[in-house]
C-alpha cells in the first residue's frame, strides 16, 4: 500500500469511529439512558410496574361484567409493591340486577404480562363488600386479556375472608372481542 492509499484508509476508518460513536450517544439518548432529553430536562424514569385498562367479559349469557384498573408502582418504590397507588373497579349486572365496586390498590406484582393487582373495596352498592381486600390477575394477551378475581369459588368478595395482600385467581374469564384491553408493565425487580 502506498503513502496516499494508508492516509485514505485510516481516514475512513476514523470517520467510521466517529460516526458509530455518535449513532451510540444518539440510541443511548433515546433509549431514555442518559440523564437527560433533547429538552435539557431530567429523563422520566420508567414506572416499576403498572396495570391499566378497561374491558368487558365474555359470558355466553349476556352478563354484563366490565373491569377497569388504573394501578401503578412508582420507580421508586420498585424494590416494594405494597407502595403501590391507584385503584380498579367493576361492575357485574345481568337482566337489570348486579352491583359495582370500587378499590383502593394496596399491592401490584407484575411478571411479563401477567398482573396481579389487591386493594380494600372502598365503595359499594353490594352489602357487606365495603373494607373487604379483594384480588385480580390479569394476562394481556393483547385484546384477548383474561382475568381471575379472588373471590371465583365463592361467588362474592363479602365471602373473602383474611386475603393477603396480591392474591388473585388464575385468569379464567375471558374479555369480550372489541370491549377493551389491559396492559401490564413488567416489574422488574433487583434480584
Amino acid at each position: 500500500m502506498n503513502r496516499r492509499t494508508k492516509t485514505a484508509v485510516f481516514g475512513a476508518a476514523l470517520l467510521l469511529t466517529a460516526t458509530a460513536a455518535a449513532a451510540s450517544a444518539a440510541a443511548s439518548s433515546d433509549s431514555g439512558s442518559s440523564d437527560s432529553g433533547s429538552s435539557g430536562l431530567p429523563a422520566q424514569a420508567r414506572e416499576a410496574a403498572a396495570l391499566t385498562g378497561e374491558a368487558k367479559l365474555y359470558r355466553s349469557a349476556g352478563d354484563d361484567i366490565t373491569f377497569s384498573f388504573d394501578a401503578h408502582l412508582a420507580a421508586k418504590d420498585k424494590a416494594d409493591p405494597m407502595k403501590a397507588t391507584g385503584t380498579f373497579e367493576w361492575s357485574h349486572y345481568l337482566n337489570g340486577e348486579g352491583a359495582r365496586a370500587k378499590a383502593k390498590v394496596d399491592c401490584l406484582l407484575t411478571g411479563g404480562k401477567v398482573a396481579v393487582v389487591s386493594g380494600v373495596i372502598t365503595s359499594s352498592d353490594l352489602p357487606g363488600a365495603k373494607g373487604k381486600r379483594v384480588g385480580i390477575t390479569v394476562h394481556d394477551l393483547g385484546h384477548r386479556d383474561r382475568l381471575g378475581y379472588s373471590w371465583a369459588s365463592t361467588g362474592t368478595p363479602v365471602e373473602t375472608k383474611g386475603l393477603p395482600k396480591c392474591v388473585g385467581s388464575a385468569p379464567f374469564e375471558k374479555v369480550k372481542k372489541g370491549t377493551g384491553d389491559f396492559s401490564v408493565t413488567p416489574w422488574q425487580p433487583d434480584l
